[in-house]
């Protein structure tokens, strides 16, 4: 009997599993530490099922970030479009990031680090786009301090923010007190020199 065609949607829905599988094991346990079989066991599937759609534990680590990136750069130009007020933007760009980290399955922004296992050419793509997705945040940083607000938008302050935003995925619950709104409202308070509220 002749193998039965899986529909794209369903073919893409898989793929996305996969991705997510991946990106969330990646985080908890790292990406060496991690074998396609965990992936496999926790999209749903057969072992050797995820290399029907990555060549390899390389691209499905690349795909993760690039595609995880991209989906992230794109809920924070909606989030910002049209928002002149540098400290509206500000907060937009911190909420956006949070929603990708809780909200969206997009670990991207944690996995940076593991792309010391990438070759060259990926890990320049993988830089090449978080410097475009860093692009509104420096403009912010830097219409805040044209402004007065900040004193300083020197690159490492955007560093420093990037890291106690993905810092929280330690120690935030989701569930608890605290929303997404109120933890956004702290961080800027925080980078501002205020009280976090």
């Amino acid at each position: 009997m002749p193998r039965r065609k899986t529909e794209p949607a369903a073919e893409a829905n898989r793929r996305t599993e996969v991705l997510r599988a991946a990106a969330r094991l990646f985080v908890e346990k790292g990406f060496e530490a991690t074998t396609t079989r965990d992936i496999a066991e926790a999209a749903g599937m057969r072992s050797g099922s995820p290399f029907y759609h990555f060549r390899s534990k390389l691209d499905l680590l690349k795909a993760v970030i690039l595609e995880g990136l991209a989906a992230s750069e794109a809920r924070q130009q909606a989030a910002i479009a049209g928002v002149d007020d540098p400290l509206d933007r500000l907060h937009r760009l911190v909420r956006a990031h949070l929603g990708s980290l809780f909200e969206h399955d997009t670990n991207a922004p944690l996995l940076i680090g593991e792309t010391r296992a990438l070759d060259a050419a990926a890990r320049r793509q993988i830089a090449e786009a978080f410097d475009r997705y860093q692009i509104p945040w420096q403009q912010t940083l830097d219409a805040l301090v044209a402004q007065g607000t900040l004193t300083s938008a020197a690159p490492p302050l955007r560093l420093w923010l990037f890291g106690m935003l993905n810092w929280s995925t330690h120690w935030y619950r989701p569930d608890g007190a605290m929303t997404l709104d109120a933890l956004a409202d702290s961080a800027v308070a925080m980078l501002l020199g205020q009280a976090p509220g």
